[in-house]
C-alpha cells in the first residue's frame, strides 16, 4: 500500500504524461481529446484516465477505439517515465462533463422557476398573526421596569 500523497502525485503525473503523449498518436480516428483526470489505485497497478472528446457519438466511439489501440504504447511510456517496477494498466473512461453541466443547469433552472412561483404566490400576502408577535403592552413594560428597580434597591440595602 502506498502513501496517499504519493498516489495523488503519481495520478497527476499520469494525467500530464498521457495528455502530452496523446498528441503523438498518429491514429486518424483520434478526435479532439482532453485528458481531464487520472486516478490510480493504492498499489499503483491500475490507473483510470478520464477524458472528454469534442464531437458527437461517432467521434467519441472512434476516439475510444484509437485510445484502446494505443494503450500499450501509452502504458510503456508512462511506466518508464514514472520509474515504477510495474507499469500501471491504463483504463480510459469517457468523462461526460458537458452532460453533467447541462443536467446541473437544468436543475438550477427548475429551482429558479420554483422560487419565482413562491414569490408570486407570496406577493401581497400577510402573516396570519400580529405583525410583531413579541410586542409587549406599554403598561406591562412599566410594571416590569418598576419591579426591576425595587429588586435592585433590595439588593443594595
Amino acid at each position: 500500500m502506498s502513501d496517499p500523497a504519493k498516489t495523488r502525485r503519481h495520478a497527476e503525473r499520469i494525467r500530464e504524461l498521457v495528455a502530452s503523449l496523446v498528441r503523438e498518436i498518429k491514429d486518424p480516428r483520434l478526435g479532439m481529446v482532453t485528458i481531464t483526470d487520472a486516478r490510480i489505485t493504492g498499489d499503483l497497478r491500475d490507473a483510470h484516465v478520464y477524458y472528454t472528446v469534442l464531437g458527437d457519438q461517432t467521434e467519441q466511439a472512434a476516439t475510444a477505439a484509437a485510445l484502446e489501440s494505443a494503450k500499450g504504447m501509452l502504458r510503456t511510456r508512462v511506466g518508464h517515465a514514472l520509474g515504477l517496477r510495474h507499469s500501471p494498466s491504463l483504463t480510459f473512461v469517457l468523462d461526460n462533463v458537458l452532460d453533467h453541466a447541462k443536467e446541473i443547469d437544468d436543475l438550477l433552472a427548475a429551482a429558479r422557476h420554483r422560487d419565482e412561483e413562491v414569490q408570486r404566490l407570496a406577493a401581497g400576502k400577510q402573516y396570519a398573526g400580529d405583525p410583531d408577535p413579541y410586542k409587549v403592552d406599554e403598561e406591562e413594560e412599566e410594571e416590569d421596569d418598576a419591579d426591576e428597580r425595587v429588586g435592585a434597591r433590595e439588593d443594595q440595602g
